[in-house]
């Protein structure tokens, strides 16, 4: 594949990650393996991509139904140093 066409998809599959907002009924687990599979997509095609590039997307789009789980995390843990796997576990208990 020729760098200008891996340049282009990069591009549309950030552009989907950017776009991208949870909905009902998704779960938090659903969600986050969406965005997963997009930055798993655009890893694949040599662009970094890191975890706290997802949790900050998940903790902007959440739906309002995480709002006090989130506040809780907040004041329990710095969120801007939590893994991806910490913060789905967390806030799909018990879902």
């Amino acid at each position: 594949m020729e760098m200008k066409e891996k340049n282009i998809q990069v591009f549309n599959l950030i552009r989907e990650f950017e776009m991208l907002k949870m909905k009902e009924p998704e779960t938090i687990k659903d969600y986050s393996k969406k965005l997963e599979g997009i930055v798993n997509k655009v890893r694949l095609l040599g662009k970094d991509f890191f975890d706290d590039q997802i949790v900050q997307k998940i903790l902007v789009t959440f739906l309002e139904k995480y709002e006090s789980k989130i506040y809780s995390l907040e004041e329990s843990k710095d969120l801007s140093s939590i893994s991806l796997a910490e913060l789905v576990k967390t806030l799909q208990a018990p879902e």
